[in-house]
C-alpha cells in the first residue's frame, strides 16, 4: 500500500510540476511577444527607409529591453545588457516572429520586422524579458510540492499504520485466545457464525484448528482408556497364573508357564489391534477378510471354559463365506466385547449369525440374558457407561469401554454397531455389526 501511495503522489507532483513549468513557459513567451508588438507601434520609417523611435515605450521603465535593427542590421537602438544578450539580440536581426534565450542570464528574446508602406522590412524590433522570476516561480512550486508530497506520504504511512494496528488488533487478540485455549480449554470456540470478513474467516479456521486439537487430543484420551481396559484382564490373568506357578507343584508350573505364553500372546494381539485401529482413522485405506471364518475362529476362542463362563457360544446361521473390507484381526477385536458382553450377561448361550447382503455385513451377536432398557440402547457405546444389568453383583467386572471400542472400531473402518430390540421382553441382549462388504469399500 505504501508503494502504491508514493508511485502515485510522485506521479501527480512530477506532472503537477510538469504543467506549471509549460504554463509558465507560455507566460513568458505571451509577455515578450506583447512587448515587442508594443515597441514595434513606436518604430516608425523614415524618408529613407531608416527605422527610428518616435518614443521610448513604457516598458523600458521596466527594465524591459527593445532593440531597433535597420535594414543592413546595424544597430539603431539599444539597451544596456551584458555581452551574451546583446550579441543574440543582433543574431535575431533580419528576423521576423523569432524566438531566443539566454540561458546564463535567464533572458528571453523576441524580434519582429518593422515594414514600410509597401511591406518590405526594412528593419527588426527586438524585445527581452528576464525570466528569473517564472524559474524562480518554478523553484519554489517544486520544492512546496514535493515537501507537500512528503507530508502527505507521511500522513498516508501514519494512517495506513494505525488502521492496520486496528484492524489486526482483533487478530492478535484472537491469536492469544486460541493460544490460551489450545493449552487450557479445547471446547471454547469463537463461533462467529457464517464468516463474512476477513476476522471471522480466521475465527473460523481458528475454531477448526481447536476442533482437531480436541479431537487429537480425546483421541490419545480414549486410546489410553481403551488400552488400559483391554490390558486389564490379561495382565491380571498373567500376574494370578505366575503366582499360581510360584506356589504349585512342579508339575502344574508348565500349564501355567503355557496359560502365560497365551495371555502374553493376547498383550500383543491387543496391542496390534489398537494401533491397526489407530492407523485405520487415520489412512481410510482398508484390506478385507472373510467373515465367516474369522467368526468361526472367535466363537471357538470364546468357546473355551475360561472365556464362555460356562455359556454355550455357537455360529447361527451363516453363508458358506461373506467378505467384509477390514482386516482379520480387527475384525477379531471388534467381536471380542460383543462375545464378552453375551457371555458375561447371557444365561446359557450367545448366537452369533453372519448375513450377508449385497453392499454390507451383518453380524449378530445374540444372548438370552436380561437385555436392555430403550434408553440404554444407545447409552451403553459410550464410555463407562454399563447397563442396568450391571448392577447386580453376579456381573460387577468391567469398566463399560469395550463397547464404546467396539463403536469407534467399526466407525473407523465404514461400518457401524447398534443394540437392538429383543424379538420379545426379556429376550437378551442383541446387537449388528455392519461393515462393508468388500467391492463396496
Amino acid at each position: 500500500m505504501a508503494v502504491g501511495a508514493t508511485l502515485v503522489i510522485a506521479a501527480l507532483t512530477a506532472g503537477f510540476n510538469l504543467v506549471l513549468r509549460s504554463s509558465l513557459e507560455n507566460d513568458a513567451e505571451r509577455v515578450v511577444r506583447s512587448r515587442a508588438s508594443s515597441a514595434l507601434e513606436t518604430v516608425a520609417v523614415g524618408p529613407a527607409g531608416m527605422p527610428r523611435l518616435i518614443e521610448a515605450p513604457a516598458a523600458q521603465d521596466a527594465g524591459v529591453g527593445i532593440w531597433v535593427f535597420g535594414p543592413d542590421g546595424r544597430t539603431l537602438e539599444r539597451p544596456q545588457a551584458p555581452p551574451e544578450v546583446q550579441s543574440l539580440a543582433g543574431s535575431l536581426a533580419g528576423d521576423d516572429d523569432a524566438f531566443s534565450e539566454s540561458t546564463a542570464f535567464d533572458t528571453e528574446l523576441y524580434a519582429l520586422a518593422v515594414r514600410d508602406a509597401d511591406g518590405t522590412q526594412v528593419g527588426t524590433v527586438v524585445a527581452s524579458l528576464s525570466v528569473e522570476p517564472y524559474e524562480r516561480t518554478a523553484k519554489k512550486a517544486l520544492i512546496a510540492s514535493v515537501g507537500f508530497a512528503l507530508l502527505v506520504l507521511l500522513g498516508i504511512v501514519l494512517v495506513s499504520r494505525l488502521l492496520v494496528a486496528r484492524a489486526l488488533r482483533p487478530v492478535a487478540r484472537m491469536t492469544r485466545e486460541a493460544t490460551d485455549w489450545s493449552e487450557h480449554d479445547l471446547d471454547h470456540r469463537f463461533a462467529a457464525g457464517e464468516p463474512y470478513d476477513e476476522v471471522t474467516l480466521l475465527a473460523a479456521a481458528f475454531d477448526s484448528m481447536l476442533d482437531r486439537l480436541a479431537s487429537t487430543l480425546r483421541r490419545e484420551q480414549r486410546m489410553s482408556a481403551e488400552i488400559s481396559h483391554e490390558l486389564r484382564t490379561p495382565l491380571a490373568a498373567i500376574v494370578a497364573e505366575a503366582e499360581l506357578a510360584l506356589g504349585g507343584p512342579i508339575g502344574e508350573q508348565r500349564g501355567a508357564l503355557e496359560r502365560i505364553r497365551e495371555r502374553s500372546a493376547q498383550l500383543a494381539s491387543i496391542l496390534e489391534t489398537l494401533l491397526l485401529a489407530a492407523r485405520a482413522e487415520i489412512d481410510p485405506s482398508r484390506s478385507g477378510c472373510d467373515a465367516v471364518a474369522v467368526v468361526g475362529f472367535a466363537v471357538k476362542d470364546f468357546g473355551r471354559p475360561q472365556l464362555s463362563r460356562g455359556k454355550n457360544v455357537i455360529v447361527g446361521s451363516a453363508p458358506d463365506a461373506a467378505g467384509v473390507g477390514v482386516e482379520a484381526d480387527l475384525l477379531a477385536r471388534m467381536l471380542a466385547p460383543l462375545l464378552e458382553n453375551g457371555c458375561r450377561y447371557g444365561r446359557s448361550r450367545v448366537v452369533v449369525a453372519v448375513d450377508a447382503r449385497s453392499q454390507q455385513v451383518d453380524i449378530t451377536v445374540a444372548d438370552d440374558g436380561p437385555g436392555m432398557t430403550e434408553d440404554e440402547r444407545e447409552r451403553v457405546f459410550d464410555a463407562g457407561v454399563r447397563g442396568s444389568a450391571a448392577s447386580s453383583s453376579e456381573w460387577t467386572d468391567g469398566a463399560g469401554l469395550g463397547l464404546a471400542l467396539v463403536r469407534r472400531l467399526a466407525q473407523a473402518s465404514g461400518g457401524e454397531v447398534r443394540a437392538v430390540s429383543a424379538a420379545h421382553p426379556g429376550g437378551g441382549g442383541r446387537f449388528v455389526l455392519s461393515l462393508p462388504a468388500i467391492g463396496h469399500l
